[in-house]
């Protein structure tokens, strides 16, 4: 498993979101969920009702050197699915319709990519992707499972479209967990 250790911040940066580290059971679960091993995990950003890792932070340059902007990384097939059913019914069409026609939205929206890429410089400052974040931000509207993420893992109030993702999604988790993880012992 790739767990990247967490690297010591600027002075003068935003300190890294609190979140909780990965640990071996974690990382398994993450595997599972992606059906591959994790690249570049730091922490558990958030977790599933069900205590599963369903967001995980990730370092912005991978151990092999590759830039890697997605800070926030939706990690649950069944959140996944559910944000792909959205996009597949036009939800990212009317959120960039009405991005374009409301000024605050715009600013809210924009105050959610300066969000995402100040976490990320706390993290590491990577030239290749300074100024990049994710999903469009912040002048389109792409990858929902993205703004999910970035909602779950900042929490509530950063992200106006990630919080209204999470308002549409049917619940994930009630139908127990997404994976089955072998327990030590």
């Amino acid at each position: 498993m790739n767990v990247v250790p967490p690297q010591e911040p600027a002075a003068d940066s935003v300190p890294p979101p609190e979140h909780q580290p990965a640990t071996e059971a974690d990382l398994a679960a993450v595997a599972a969920q992606l059906g591959r091993p994790p690249r570049g995990t730091r922490a558990v950003a958030h977790r599933c009702p069900c205590g599963l890792p369903d967001v995980v932070e990730t370092t912005p340059r991978l151990a092999d050197g590759t830039p890697f902007p997605t800070l926030f990384y939706l990690t649950c097939p069944r959140a996944t699915a559910a944000c792909s059913r959205l996009e597949s019914a036009g939800l990212m069409k009317e959120m960039a319709e009405r991005l374009a026609d409301d000024p605050e939205l715009a600013d809210r929206y924009r105050a959610a990519h300066e969000d995402y890429l100040a976490r990320r410089a706390a993290i590491g400052e990577v030239p290749e992707i300074a100024g990049i974040s994710a999903g469009g931000m912040p002048g389109r509207v792409k990858c929902l499972h993205v703004h999910l993420g970035h909602a779950l893992g900042a929490g509530p109030g950063v992200n106006p479209f990630g919080d209204e993702t999470l308002a549409l999604v049917e619940k994930w988790w009630a139908a127990g967990p997404c994976v089955d993880v072998p327990t030590a012992g």
